[in-house]
Formats: structure tokens, sequence, C-alpha cells
């Protein structure tokens, strides 16, 4: 199973145009909200119309402005899981899932298999948000759609829960074998359920790549963002090597020709014992604050000015490390086989 989009939509503020191939396995849609994920899952399930473009799921067009094709949602037979849920408010638990045709005839199956018995007379406003989620996608998939969509569906449930359902989504996800896209602007989420990932901003399309090597060397400074990095510098290529100009250190040469940017995750620091290099951090300490199992410390390079004020970076490590550790004479450098270097 393969899904095709290439889409564009224009509104008076904002425009979509996004450009993407996903194959069977989840595929992960992150950014921020307002940067057009939910709107690309619209345009797929037919319940927006692009501008132009076209969408194909494997043969079958859903889309194609060229040749004025436009598949009613029902044709489409994609399965769309909003945020909201969407359940009929005036139809039972077990009117919801038999809405389908192909419903009627799996109801049952689909309410045992999301350990929704006994719950079959219940209307939506008498189900908890774990029921609600859990009863959306049982409709879902009774309809037997040809991919699933999911749209932030941990949005509005609390942490226990969501880490529960993610179980499930993930087990739904493996034996439904088709393409599965998931949309969420949290990173953590989209690393644990999506085998690949294209990251979005402003309704583009800025990095598309396997999970672990978005996450570990994203391409731009929005994946680098958006995945969690903090410290991110601006470079200066001269005879000594490369110059990190917000971080006020000289790292060595050996990265790509052309990459504007390098950035360093907060856990990939070594300690050292004293500023023994041009790419070592002599810390000034801005705010320390405590994780559960760790610290998070907010530091400046001591005595570097940039941009009229010293550039505040983030470091983390576990708490028995930073009790070991001198405070006052605190030297950091960077891993350099974990830096990563990117593009605006």
């Amino acid at each position: 199973m393969k899904l095709t989009v290439d889409i564009r939509k224009k509104f008076k503020d904002f425009e979509l145009c996004v450009d993407f191939e996903a194959g069977n396995g989840v595929f992960g849609l992150l950014g921020p909200s307002g940067c057009g994920k939910s709107l690309t899952l619209r345009c797929i399930a037919g319940i927006e119309r692009p501008d132009s473009g076209i969408i194909r799921l494997d043969d079958k067009v859903l889309f194609d402005s060229s040749a004025g094709i436009d598949l009613s949602p029902q044709k489409r037979r994609v399965g769309y899981l909003f945020q909201s849920y969407a359940l009929f408010p005036n139809m039972t638990l077990e009117q919801n899932i038999s809405a389908s045709p192909c419903g009627k005839k799996n109801c049952s199956e689909y309410i045992s298999l999301f350990y929704l018995n006994g719950l079959e007379k219940h209307y939506p406003h008498e189900l908890s948000g774990g029921q609600k989620q859990r009863a959306a996608l049982a409709r879902m998939l009774a309809a037997e759609p040809e991919m699933v969509m999911l749209d932030e569906p941990f949005s509005s449930l609390d942490r226990d829960l969501r880490l529960r359902l993610e179980g499930k989504i993930a087990e739904i996800s493996r034996d439904f074998g088709g393409t599965v896209l998931f949309v969420s602007h949290d990173m953590d989420e989209v690393f644990r359920l999506s085998d690949k990932v294209a990251v979005i901003e402003n309704g583009r399309i800025v990095d598309t790549a396997p999970k672990r090597e978005l996450f570990e060397k994203p391409n731009t400074v929005a994946s680098a963002r958006l995945t969690g990095c903090m410290n991110i510098s601006s470079l200066v290529c001269d005879e000594q090597g490369v110059f990190a100009s917000d971080w006020g250190i000289t790292l060595p040469c050996g990265h790509k020709a052309g990459y504007g940017y390098v950035g360093c995750r907060a856990q990939n620091f070594e300690i050292c014992s004293e500023k023994n290099g041009a790419d070592v951090f002599e810390c000034e300490i801005v705010r320390i604050t405590e994780n559960m199992f760790s610290y998070t410390v907010f530091f400046r390079n001591k005595g570097y000015i940039s941009a009229g004020e010293g550039h505040t970076l983030v470091f983390e490590t576990d708490k028995d490390t930073w009790h070991k550790l001198d405070k006052e004479k605190l030297f950091l450098r960077p891993v350099h086989e974990k830096l990563f270097y990117m593009v605006k």
C-alpha cells in the first residue's frame, strides 16, 4: 500500500503545500499547532478540497484536479480518527460502531477487541475519555478502511491513559498492515509510534526521514527544534575550523559544505576537568531545573557575548552525576560524533 500526496490549498493568511509518499507502516506528521497537519488529513479524507494537485492510494485516485476527480469521503475508504472522536451523540456505542455497512457485520467483534463489552447501550456522554477513544477506533476499523489516519488521538487524555492507549494503537497499526498516518505536535508520541516522519512548518514539509535518522541527525533547524534540540548555532568557517558564533566555541573541520547551522542535544556533552580546547565551554550557570530523574542546566559560555547577550544553552545529566560535579568550575565539550549540521 502506498499513499501519494502532492496538493496545494490557499487561504487568506495561510497556504498548504505538501508533497510526500507513505508506504506500509506508521508515517508520522510532526509539527506545531496551526502548521497544516490536520488540514492535510482533511484533504486526504475528502472533507476539504485542495485547489490543485493529486492524492492517490496505490492505483486508486482519490483526487486529481487536472483530471476533475474528487471522490466522496465514502468512496475513498479512508479511516479517520478525529481529535474529538466525533461519535454520534444521539446513537449508542453499538449504533456508532454499526454506522457503516461493514460495521454492522463486525460490530460485536470490535466491541470485544476494544474491551467495550457491557457498554453497548451507553451513549457517548456516558463514556469516559478512554472509552470514547476506543469506541471511535472500533468504529473506524469496523468499517474496513483501506488506510487509517489518526489526528492527535491522545491530546485530551491524561498521561497514564495516554501511555496505555499508545500501546493499543501501536498494536492496531502493526495488525492493520497498511498505511497509517499519525499526526501529533508531541515529539515523544511521534518517536514511539512512527516508522518514518515528516516535519511540517507553515504549511510545508521541511524534512522527511526514517524516525531514528530524523531524531538523531535532523536536516533542518525546524526539524531540530521540533524534535527537542534547544542548542543551535549558526556557523562561520575560518582557518582554525568552524566557529559556532552563537556559542563562542570553535569546532574541528569536517562538517558538510553548505550547512550553515550546528545542533547539539542537551544529553550530548562530555564533562571536562578544565578548559583544554577551543571547543570547550566554561559554564556560567543561569538556572537549574530538577526533573524526576535528572537535572536540566541552563548555562552560558562564560565571558562570551553574542548578539548583545550570552547565548543560553541546555545541558541535561542524571542526578548522581550532577551531585558529584563542582558547580563553580563546570567545563563541557559537545560530543563531536553527536553533533549534526543543518540548513535553515
